[in-house]
């Protein structure tokens, strides 16, 4: 009796005794050769936790998870501390195709102790496998401060750079479309300030300042885009748009004239003609710009409008030598009344007086337009000009009348127009507009100078 008591209490004992532990594998051909084992820091090494790491790694790499898992969960048990293995069990469960499960597990990892490679790089595996794109950059960009030789995630990361950038651009655009400048200039600072070296993006940056209003940042930012790409011809001519736009006009002609310099374009050459125009007329005197305003015209605001817009008519004409005029002296347009006076365009009265502040009727204004249109013809020979031979018909102006050939001529041109009822009208007074209209249309009669694409200036 009692060996059978004694035979069933070492059978009790043997029930209840631990199961041997697996014994340790060797592996060969890891079934995870991308997983990165974790650091164990000098800290922490030859520790129990550590040797539980140890064969819970060899484990997870001969594929049998049940006993990796009790191994890396026993390392927490007996040292809490012991982060690593938040790594292995994130990598555990990335071998399970559980990216979810996986995450908090290096998140806690990375919490814990410095960033290492095996954490970054299984946390960037959980957030690719969750679709999770956006977040992956910055976690492999610190696997490249760790180690930058990782030439697969060097490629990786400029890939993502430019995806990200691609959308940052694409929500910029849309953002400034819709005219939600300040989302948009956010957006564009951010693509920025991924890629600080391409100039497109300041181009668009400053055409969005531009729409919100602050051409000052706009300037700035397509300075910034010649800086990175000298010749530029949309950011110059951007440049020129705004400096027109203050008025400085010759700031914007060298703007354009560099814009066409890079890029050839019709529509920056009519820019370019147009700031030169207005830097022309800035230089001029306040009286000369206010003559397209004024009720009346003057003989002396007709000799200065003839002599800017017909500089170069009046340059292939015969000059007589000199021309004797008595009171223009302090007059604002005596340079020009000498011009048009010596060639004979319009000429002193008998007394040597001009008489500059006489008003214009469109008689007056008849004969000159008369003797311009005679210097137009001489310009371009070979070409028709049937004002020559029109007689046209007035009920006011008799063929026989002395201004009657200038009349006829002035209006046959369509330099000037006939009154209701066919009526030429010579002693209407003549006012700014239309004088300005007038000698306008003549200007356009006159052959363009090829070295500055104007016709009279």
């Amino acid at each position: 009796m009692r060996r059978l008591v004694l035979l069933a209490l070492l059978a009790t004992v043997a029930a209840c005794a631990p199961k041997p532990l697996p014994a340790p594998v060797v592996v060969s051909a890891p079934k995870f050769p991308d997983f990165i084992v974790p650091a164990v820091p000098a800290s922490l090494a030859g520790t129990p936790a550590a040797a539980n790491q140890d064969r819970g790694w060899r484990f997870l790499q001969a594929g049998d998870f049940k006993n990796a898992e009790r191994e890396f969960e026993s390392a927490l048990k007996t040292t809490p501390a012991f982060y690593p293995a938040e790594n292995a069990l994130g990598y555990l469960e990335l071998a399970r195709k559980d990216p979810k499960a996986a995450l908090p597990h290096f998140d806690r990892a990375l919490e814990a102790g410095a960033p290492d490679l095996s954490g970054l790089m299984g946390k960037s595996q959980a957030l690719l496998a969750l679709n999770r794109e956006n977040e992956v950059l910055p976690v492999l960009e610190a696997a490249l401060v760790i180690d930058p030789s990782l030439v697969e995630v060097a490629g990786r990361v400029e890939i993502l750079r430019f995806r990200r950038q691609q959308e940052d651009l694409a929500r910029a655009r849309a953002a400034a479309t819709a005219g939600r400048s300040d989302d948009a200039i956010a957006m564009y600072t951010k693509a920025i300030q991924g890629s600080p070296d391409s100039a497109f993006l300041y181009r668009e940056l400053a055409a969005v300042e531009r729409q919100k209003g602050d051409s000052d940042k706009a300037l700035e930012h397509l300075r910034k885009s010649i800086t990175l790409e000298p010749g530029d011809a949309r950011s110059l001519a951007q440049i020129g748009d705004i400096l027109d736009a203050r008025g400085d006009f010759d700031g914007a002609a060298k703007a354009y004239g560099e814009a066409l310099a890079a890029e050839p374009s019709a529509e920056i050459e009519v820019k370019l003609e147009a700031v030169r125009s207005h830097a022309d007329l800035a230089r001029l005197p306040e009286e000369y710009r206010a003559i397209g305003g004024a009720t009346v015209i003057t003989r002396g605001d007709l000799a200065a409008l003839v002599g800017v817009r017909l500089s170069r008519l009046l340059q292939t004409t015969r000059r007589r030598d000199a021309v004797l005029i008595t009171d223009i002296r302090t007059h604002w347009a005596s340079t020009w009344i000498v011009t048009i006076a010596r060639a004979g365009i319009m000429e002193p009265y008998a007394n040597h007086a001009f008489q500059p502040r006489t008003i214009v009727r469109r008689v007056d204004l008849a004969q000159v337009v008369s003797r311009l249109l005679a210097r137009v013809a001489e310009a371009t020979p070979g070409q028709p000009h049937p004002w020559q031979a029109a007689r046209l018909k007035f009920t006011d102006v008799a063929p026989g009348h002395l201004a009657y050939p200038a009349a006829s001529a002035a209006v046959a041109s369509g330099v000037m127009t006939a009154g209701p009822d066919n009526s030429f009208q010579p002693s209407l007074i003549v006012s700014g507009q239309e004088g300005v209209a007038a000698i306008a249309r003549l200007e356009a009669m006159v052959p363009v100078d090829p070295a500055r694409g104007k016709s009279g200036r």
